[in-house]
């Protein structure tokens, strides 16, 4: 198995709130994933 580490996209529409995590590389971007690592808020 694959991983990693990408930006999985939350808020809403045009208010942008990322979680950083671990997932694996087949699995869609806002999908299961393995750890969260951080946040960010642009």
């Amino acid at each position: 198995m694959a991983l990693k580490i990408r930006l999985a996209r939350g808020g809403s529409k045009k208010r942008p709130y990322y979680q950083i995590v671990v997932a694996d590389a087949r699995s869609p971007r806002d999908g299961r994933f393995l750890e969260k690592v951080g946040s960010w808020n642009p």
